[in-house]
C-alpha cells in the first residue's frame, strides 16, 4: 500500500461515519488526478495534488463543531493544523506537508490561486461542488469563466454539465 492509499484510509477514518464526506473527498481526488494527468505534471506534483485533495475538508468537523458551520473561512483556518498531524502521523516528507497544509488553508480563496496545484485542487473541488449542491447552468458557466483555468478542468466541466456557450 503506498502514502496516498494510507492517507486515503487514514481519512476515511477520520470522516468515519459521515458517508456523505468521505464520498466528497474520493471524488475531489478522482478529478484532480485526472485533470493533472491531462496537464503533463511530474509525479512529484500529482502526488502533492492528490495528498491536497484527499484532505482538503479536514477541517469540515471542527468547524461544525466550533462554530456550528462549515464555512469555507473556518474550514481554511482550522484545516491546516489537523493535515499537519495527519501527515505527519504518516511519514509525509515536510515540504509535501507545508505545501499541502497551504492549499488546506487556501482552497477556498480564489483571488491569489499561486501554482497549478492550487488551481487544480479548485477545479476539482469545484466539479465536484457544482454537481452535489445541483447547481444550475448559470453557476456552471459563471465558474468557467471565473475559476476554470486548465484545459482538462475545462473540458471536464464541459462534459459533465454541458451549458450553453
Amino acid at each position: 500500500m503506498d502514502a496516498l492509499d494510507r492517507l486515503e484510509l487514514a481519512m476515511i477514518d477520520y470522516d468515519s461515519g459521515d458517508p456523505k464526506r468521505i464520498q466528497h473527498f474520493l471524488k475531489v481526488r478522482s478529478f484532480a488526478r485526472l485533470i493533472a494527468a491531462g496537464e503533463g505534471l511530474d509525479e512529484r506534483s500529482r502526488f502533492l495534488i492528490e495528498a491536497a485533495a484527499l484532505v482538503h475538508d479536514i477541517g469540515i468537523h471542527a468547524s461544525e463543531k466550533l462554530y456550528g458551520d462549515c464555512s469555507g473561512p473556518h474550514q481554511e483556518e482550522l484545516g491546516p493544523a489537523l493535515a499537519e498531524e495527519l501527515l505527519n502521523g504518516l511519514g509525509f516528507d515536510p515540504a509535501v506537508t507545508g505545501r499541502v497544509c497551504y492549499l488546506v488553508g487556501h482552497h477556498h480563496t480564489y483571488g491569489d490561486i499561486d501554482g497549478v496545484d492550487y488551481q487544480i485542487l479548485v477545479e476539482a473541488d469545484f466539479l465536484v461542488n457544482l454537481y452535489e449542491d445541483q447547481e444550475g447552468e448559470e453557476a456552471v458557466r459563471a465558474a468557467l469563466s471565473r475559476v476554470f483555468r486548465t484545459p482538462t478542468g475545462r473540458r471536464l466541466c464541459r462534459a459533465q454539465f454541458a451549458p450553453a456557450e
